[in-house]
Order: structure tokens, then sequence, then C-alpha cells
């Protein structure tokens, strides 16, 4: 990572924090947290009442997201979720909602302030389906194929390499899985110079794709059936936007990842492949979780 990204990456975990300490301190005082959102186009505001009213003052209070993706995702009922720059865990935690007991939610998010603030969120609502990752979006610390439905919050035009968000993104979701993504988008007429003369980049707007580009980033990584559909204006020519798109149900891992031995010996992610002795490749996932994450079984 360049130092350029490196210190764009700091900027942006700063101000998150600073966010969340502002919603927690908040919590304590005699009127409740006070939302962090920036305007109208940012925020709380962009979900229905019910939903704000079901969840914890604290985690609408931390939204500084530009849509509502739980919404466009149609999430159902056994569905495994991840949500990407989960923030405080309003997402996480509606997601938790919808997939019901059955399925699972996880938020990741690279804030150590902000995961603390999910968890006590998530405390709060007894959820009892939903897990919070510590790391980048840019680095899923997940297995691949294991996940039915990806989502995120304006995050992703936050990111100096968004590629490896797109790729990172496709491996992690099964196959026919799905994304439903709210970002902020920029009009292909816009230059890179004109998007940052409208916001700076932690305030969502420099760091944004224009459609065009949003579109060749996820045909690169794999996607297909791509909808990006503008929502609101957030600025001229900058626009909140729906995004959708789907991993390809046929598509598969690398041989090496997906049914043939690798260099360590590995196949189906575990050692000794279908013998008693087997481990899996990765100690922290269990060898059934790990094969049935590939889709394979024992290779004759």
């Amino acid at each position: 990572m360049s130092e350029q990204s490196t210190d764009l990456r700091e900027t942006v975990r700063r101000r998150y924090a600073a966010a969340a300490v502002k919603v927690t301190e908040g919590g304590t005082a005699c009127c409740g947290p006070q939302p962090v959102e920036v305007d109208e186009n940012f925020g709380s505001a962009l979900y229905a009442a019910d939903e704000r009213d079901a969840l914890p003052a604290e985690a609408v209070a931390a939204s500084l997201g530009c849509g509502n993706p739980t919404a466009v995702a149609e999430l159902r009922e056994g569905e495994s979720v991840l949500d990407l720059g989960s923030g405080g865990g309003i997402d996480v935690l509606l997601s938790a909602r919808r997939v019901g007991p059955t399925g699972n939610a996880y938020g990741l998010d690279m804030t150590e302030e902000m995961l603390a603030l999910a968890l006590a969120n998530a405390e709060k609502a007894g959820a009892t389906n939903v897990e919070f990752l510590k790391g980048t979006i840019e680095a899923i610390p997940l297995p691949a194929n294991t996940i039915d439905v990806v989502i995120s919050n304006c995050v992703i035009n936050l990111s100096t390499d968004k590629p490896a968000v797109f790729a990172e993104t496709f491996r992690v979701l099964k196959p026919g899985g799905r994304i439903g993504v709210s970002d902020v988008v920029a009009d292909d007429t816009l230059s890179a110079e004109q998007r940052a003369e409208r916001g700076d980049y932690v305030g969502c707007i420099a760091g944004a794709l224009s459609f065009a580009e949003y579109r060749r980033g996820l045909e690169a990584a794999g996607f297909t059936g791509i909808e990006i559909t503008p929502t609101h204006s957030v600025a001229d020519g900058m626009h909140s936007a729906l995004v959708r798109a789907v991993k390809p149900a046929t598509s598969t891992l690398p041989e090496t990842a997906a049914g043939t031995s690798s260099a360590d010996g590995s196949c189906c992610g575990a050692t000794a492949c279908c013998t008693p002795t087997e481990q899996p490749a990765d100690p922290s996932v269990a060898v059934g979780t790990a094969k049935s994450a590939t889709g394979c079984a024992c290779q004759s």
C-alpha cells in the first residue's frame, strides 16, 4: 500500500473512531446519543421509522451511510449476510432480524471504537445471530464461498483499492450469491478532479467511482446481472445509488482450492483429504465447513 493510501485509510479510521466515541459518550448523557450524520443525504433518516424504533438508539445515531442496503438485498430466512464497513451495527442488526435465528449476520470493520459500539448495540438488541470481525474490506477474514449476501452502506467508495474489494467480495460469496450495496457514484462526465472539488475523501465524495467505472470493476471481478440505480443526489453530479450484482452459480474456486491437491498437500480445504486423519488447511475452520464451502466431496 502506498504512503498516500495509508494516510487516507488512517484519516478514515480517525473520523469513524471519533464518530463512535461521540455516540458512546452521548449514550451516557441524559438526552441520549446525538446523531453524527453529515446532512439529510446521509444517516439514519434514510431508514424507515419502524426500523429505527426497533434498534438501540446508539446504533441509529452512529449511522453514516447514504442509503439502506437491507431494504434492497431481499434477505431470506436462514441466509448468511456480510456487511462491509459495519460501523455501529445498524445494517447488521437489521439483517439479523430478516434472516432469523437460522441465519447469521457478520459485520466487518477496521475501527476498534466502532466494533466496541457495535458489540454493545448487539447486546442491547438481544441479537444472538451476529458476529463482528476486525479487518479491512480489501482482505476479508472469512473463507471463500461462505456468504449468501454481501451488503455495504457508503463504504466501498472510501477504499483506495476498490478492485481488491470487488475481488474479495466475489471470493467470499457462494456461487449464486449476490450483493446489495448503497454507495456514492459519480456521473461518467465528471473527472477525478471534479469529484474532489465536490467533497473530501472521507465524506464519501472524492473516492467515488463513476457509473461506468463501477460496472467495469464488478465485471472484472466476475459479477454478472449488474444494476446501478441512482436514488438521490448528494452533490452536483454525485448520487447515492443502489448496486446489485450476482456471482454466477457456476463460479468455482481455482483448482488448488476446489478439489485438486495444492503444493501443501491440501484439497477441499483439508489436508489428508477424505482419510481418518484429515485436518483443515486453515486451523480456524472445521473440516466439514472447509469442504462444504468449496462444494467438494472425497476425491477418487
